[in-house]
């Protein structure tokens, strides 16, 4: 079945008569997300509503302390895609305002979720704070459900040792260059999406044509280095690649690139496409040459790395 996305509260159906909600960012959609969401499904069915994510673009933060917007770990259509994969009926996606950032925990439950949405129960995580300045929690939606007659459930974090999983820690390790542990609370490598543009074609000119990314927005790129991964085209076809994160040391660089290498392709063209990079393991860092043979011996190992890894 299609998620529904919902791009403010104008797109909901009249046909919408009951609802289970659960509300967040989402970014990401990582393993702590979808413990979340794995409850709110059980709710929805058990109560025989239809599981709506409300979510929020742009990220709250950058409305209520500009500047400070962090590198996000989805696009919003990712973002869609991977809560419909993990249950949700539909995607409400609120603008999120300077207005909507004012308003009090209890016009928020009132206004949006049960004049609108007409909510039957709720679910988000056990930290979770809504509402202006933050200071709606679980309990304040527990009184507000006791008095407007919905259900409320607060699910504990989940992670493994000491670590919760949350974005800010899935963020942490792909700026590190530690994309393994990425993936692994990711449930599936970390990805970035741009379009395919012209560079110095110098790869073309080593031997290894790259498809150089323009990614736009505040998006989590891997440290500098190379690595192990796929770059995945708008029809779902997933190539093997050798990827390069960094400014071209070795050609005394400025300009920070994210680059994929399409092993054992032929003839590719994808200038002008719009493309997906799915990040695997770090296989080194970022190192100036003295010299074009070095850097070429360099990248044909690099290549047969990424080779043997992606064919695993």
């Amino acid at each position: 079945m299609t998620t529904a996305l919902w791009r403010g509260l104008d797109e909901l159906p009249a046909s919408l008569e009951r609802s289970v909600v659960t509300i967040g960012v989402y970014d990401g959609v990582h393993l702590g997300h979808r413990a979340i969401l794995a409850r709110a499904r059980e709710r929805a069915d058990a109560l025989g509503a239809p599981l709506v994510v409300v979510t929020f673009d742009p990220h709250p933060s950058e409305v209520v302390r500009p500047g400070t917007h962090p590198a996000m770990l989805t696009t919003l259509e990712h973002r869609a895609r991977l809560l419909g994969e993990a249950g949700a009926d539909a995607v409400l996606v609120l603008h999120f305002s300077v207005q909507l950032s004012r308003l009090t925990p209890a016009e928020f439950v009132q206004i949006v979720l049960v004049d609108r949405l007409r909510m039957v129960a709720v679910v988000v995580g056990a930290n979770f704070r809504f509402g202006h300045r933050a200071v709606g929690t679980v309990e304040t939606l527990a009184d507000l459900g006791r008095e407007l007659g919905f259900e409320v459930d607060g699910v504990e974090l989940v992670g493994a040792g000491e670590v919760r999983w949350s974005s800010t820690y899935v963020r942490q390790c792909v700026a590190e260059g530690d994309t393994d542990e990425a993936a692994r609370v990711l449930g599936r490598p970390h990805r970035v999406e741009g379009v395919v543009v012209h560079g110095d074609h110098r790869g073309r000119e080593l031997g290894y044509p790259t498809a150089n990314l323009l990614v736009t927005g505040p998006t989590s790129i891997p440290a500098d280095g190379v690595y192990a991964g796929w770059l995945v085209r708008a029809s779902g076809d997933s190539l093997p690649a050798a990827i390069s994160v960094g400014t071209n040391p070795t050609f005394s660089g400025a300009e920070r690139r994210v680059e994929a290498y399409c092993i054992d392709e032929v003839g590719l063209d994808l200038y002008g496409e719009a493309v997906a990079v799915d990040f695997g393991p770090r296989l080194r860092d970022m190192v100036r040459f003295d010299a074009v043979e070095p850097l070429v011996a360099q990248m044909r190992e690099d290549v047969d790395r990424a080779r043997a890894i992606t064919a695993g």
